[in-house]
């Protein structure tokens, strides 16, 4: 009878550990699910850092180079210093394709 109850008592408390195991709020599904965004946080973490530092570089470039700035309003914003021309240069279009000369073409059909 004591053996029983201690085995009823054993199992209870087994049971008892595998819903803390599988379904409670510390559950192994739930580390897995937090593993998962961490390792996904990190790696937007490492863009960001990625990005900053190249806008830091951009700022040190800004602030230490006046030419820089001046490379920058030339061509981002087509800015000319006093006493200079700019000069544009557009290309022309290319002319269309000929059309191919056939043996039947008006100019040969007068001829014969």
């Amino acid at each position: 009878m004591i053996g029983r109850v201690i085995f009823a008592a054993l199992v209870l408390m087994f049971l008892g550990l595998q819903y803390k195991l599988w379904f409670d709020k510390g559950s192994v599904p739930r580390a897995h699910a937090l593993e998962q965004e961490l390792s996904e946080l990190k790696a937007k973490n490492e863009d960001a850092r990625q990005k900053n530092a190249v806008l830091d570089a951009d700022v040190r470039d800004l602030e230490k180079a006046g030419e820089a700035i001046e490379e920058r309003a030339r061509s981002e914003l087509g800015m000319v210093k006093k006493g200079e021309t700019l000069i544009q240069v557009k290309e022309l279009p290319a002319p269309a394709a000929a059309p191919a000369a056939s043996g039947n073409s008006p100019a040969t059909a007068k001829k014969q």
